[in-house]
């Protein structure tokens, strides 16, 4: 998670060019494959009433959770930032499983995607997340699922998507996709030497054209219908 950010994926950041077709798939979580905004928002103002500091509704938590919270919680809670993250773990972890929703599409494009190696790069910390994915039946769908914390660093680095792909035994390159739903998504597949794919429109932020993917698809059914015409076309 994260305070605003205003840096954005930039087009040819890529080298070699990116591909239409590929051999494997890594998505983010939240808002790409799932709705878990309710718990992170009730994390974030339980550590925001401790703190005095003014609540954010559903709109704002959308707009302004981006970077892991080791990134974005010292420049929002200062020299006091690990008890706010006490605090927000604390609220998280009473009510993230209940909170959780498959995004309608999801079940779909995961089909769709199957014949392919798949895995999970999410800013959202490691234990939540593999918690999460076995409680939804998932953990078989993916070769790896890599939170924050897991790497040096967490995106818009591409460490993350190395550490999942080296625990997948694949090497990065243009036939490997990133999927997410925001810029920093885009930022960490380039930085990683993958395929940037944006999910969705990113209207919470600023729109397909400031995000920059080198492809994009409107939603989940999209995704799936690309991946089923190449299985068709092959």
């Amino acid at each position: 998670m994260t305070a605003p950010d205003d840096r954005r994926a930039k087009p040819g950041d890529l080298n070699p060019p990116p591909s239409a077709t590929p051999t494997a798939i890594l998505f983010d979580w939240d808002n790409t494959l799932i709705d878990g905004w309710a718990a992170i928002q009730a994390g974030l103002n339980a550590a925001f009433r401790e703190f005095s500091m003014p609540e954010w509704d559903r709109a704002q938590v959308l707009a302004n959770v981006r970077k892991s919270l080791r990134d974005s919680f010292p420049p929002l809670f200062g020299a006091e930032w690990e008890r706010a993250r006490d605090i927000f773990y604390e609220a998280v972890r009473a009510s993230h499983i209940e909170a959780l929703t498959p995004l309608p599409e999801t079940l779909a494009m995961l089909d769709a995607a199957a014949g392919r190696p798949l895995g999970v790069v999410s800013n959202k910390q490691g234990a939540l997340l593999r918690a999460e994915a076995e409680h939804l039946g998932w953990t078989r769908r993916f070769g790896a699922v890599i939170g924050a914390g897991d790497a040096a660093e967490d995106k818009p680095s591409g460490a993350p998507i190395l550490m999942a792909l080296s625990a997948m035994g694949l090497t990065p390159g243009p036939g490997v996709w990133y999927v997410g739903d925001t810029a920093i998504d885009m930022q960490a597949a380039r930085a990683a030497g993958c395929t940037a794919v944006l999910l969705g429109a990113a209207e919470h932020d600023g729109g397909v054209a400031a995000c920059c993917p080198d492809m994009d698809f409107p939603g989940g059914a999209a995704l799936a219908g690309h991946l089923l015409g190449l299985d068709k076309a092959g």
